[in-house]
């Protein structure tokens, strides 16, 4: 009897049990993202002081968020060649150092021109931890859990990460400074590089990528028997390891990474454009700084709850069907957010809509990861949400001058016209992957 060590090593993954090296694997995977996620939202917290300290005026502060997105931008992009050629450990390693250095000097700017240009170097070392946390949690998850575990991930990493980096700017922000907010995320950042020396390599970039021995005395590790007796492994040359990823993706995948670009692009724009200038919009109203970011705070705990959810519904509804709600009830509360008569309707309809709108994006995050085959998954992911990245780099802005030309209202007309294109774009991705195993996914399109 023979059997490729590909395939072999691709079902004893997806039939695993949760080992010791599962729970290492999350537990970093979580605590890189965490700070990925951190950075978007300790800006926006930090905003309203940065603008008063006479640091920067709002205009230059958009700037340097565009800046970080630009940067995000290409080390998305960048990561995918890298990963897919060479390893996922290797650039998962350098990516939070280059972010922790650039972070932490950052913080000693003079001007926001050095600021923007530090943001830059940052944001490339940031680009490669969501989507390398992504196709790193799904090519190590069982089959039948995958969703949870990335959702998890996604629960610990990401969505906590709102709430609780907000909480931290409120608490320390008269006392450490927005410099110093930035140099204890930066220096944390540092503590989980040095943990995640620990990270094994993905088994199924390396049985594709002709180190099958080294696979299999991974899965050995993680309590996953051998071959049966008389069972053959192969190497298998249809894994085609040799060519370029992202040539892989647009021959054979255009459709599902375009639709994911789409998504991207809504997602990211929304999420981090609100991440950004909601602080800003409620002060507007007449909030002081601090009532604003309590207000935020009350806003983002629907974060970890869109999460906690997600990991319900992905294995009981399934991927495409979240989202897509999720992202027409997102339309629906950003038109009624604007409409809002006092602070508690805002507080509730805040909640609801980035509820869904977390739930939506992230969902869709989850369904595009597992679109692409082992040899090109960090790159169709990387390529799509790098495109998403450079879309929200110009959105940032955008909002603000249309904020000062047209008002609030048409602000989030624009935000609920773009959550309804990502609905139906959503349905363009791929096959629904509920329960489905990675390679049964990964054939191209017809």
């Amino acid at each position: 009897m023979t059997q490729t060590i590909e395939g072999f090593v691709g079902t004893s993954m997806d039939e695993a049990r949760l080992s010791p090296v599962h729970y290492r694997v999350f537990a970093l995977i979580a605590a890189g993202y965490f700070f990925d996620v951190a950075d978007y939202v300790i800006l926006g917290s930090l905003i309203p002081d940065m603008v008063r300290s006479g640091f920067a005026t709002a205009a230059q502060i958009a700037l340097v968020g565009s800046a970080t997105l630009l940067g995000l931008f290409v080390g998305t992009i960048a990561q995918g060649e890298f990963t897919d050629r060479f390893g996922r450990k290797t650039v998962y390693q350098f990516n939070l150092l280059l972010y922790g250095v650039a972070t932490i000097v950052a913080a000693f700017s003079p001007d926001y021109i050095w600021l923007a240009v530090l943001r830059f170097i940052a944001g490339i070392g940031l680009g490669a931890e969501q989507p390398l946390c992504f196709a790193y949690a799904g090519e190590y998850a069982p089959r039948n859990i995958r969703g949870r575990f990335i959702g998890g991930v996604q629960l610990i990493g990401g969505a906590l990460s709102w709430p609780l980096t907000t909480l931290f700017a409120l608490a320390f922000r008269d006392s450490l400074g927005w410099r110093g907010c930035w140099i204890v995320i930066g220096i944390c950042a540092l503590v989980v590089f040095v943990f995640r020396f620990t990270l094994p390599e993905s088994p199924r970039w390396l049985a594709t990528h002709g180190q099958g021995t080294r696979a299999l005395e991974l899965l050995g590790r993680m309590g996953i028997a051998g071959p049966k007796p008389g069972e053959k492994l192969v190497a298998d040359a249809a894994s085609d390891s040799k060519s370029d990823p992202i040539g892989v993706v647009f021959r054979h995948y255009r459709g599902r990474v375009i639709a994911s670009m789409i998504c991207f692009v809504a997602f990211f724009g929304v999420a981090l454009g609100l991440g950004a200038w909601l602080p800003k919009m409620m002060a507007d109203r007449g909030m002081t700084i601090t009532q604003s970011l309590v207000y935020t705070f009350g806003m983002t705990l629907a974060f970890p709850c869109a999460s906690a959810f997600m990991m319900f519904a992905l294995e009981q509804f399934g991927r495409k069907i979240t989202s897509v709600v999720a992202f027409v009830f997102a339309g629906v509360f950003a038109v009624l957010f604007v409409n809002a008569v006092n602070d508690t309707m805002l507080l509730v309809v805040g909640f609801g809509m980035i509820f869904c709108v977390q739930l939506a994006g992230n969902s869709m995050q989850i369904f595009a990861s597992e679109m692409f085959p082992t040899n090109a998954r960090a790159s169709g992911f990387g390529i799509a949400q790098g495109v998403g990245r450079l879309g929200a780099a110009f959105i940032l802005p955008a909002i603000l001058w249309v904020q000062v030309g047209y008002g609030i209202d048409t602000v989030f007309a624009c935000v609920a016209a773009a959550l309804v294109i990502a609905a139906v774009s959503v349905t363009m991705i791929g096959p629904e992957s509920r329960g489905v195993a990675l390679d049964v996914l990964a054939p191209p399109e017809g």
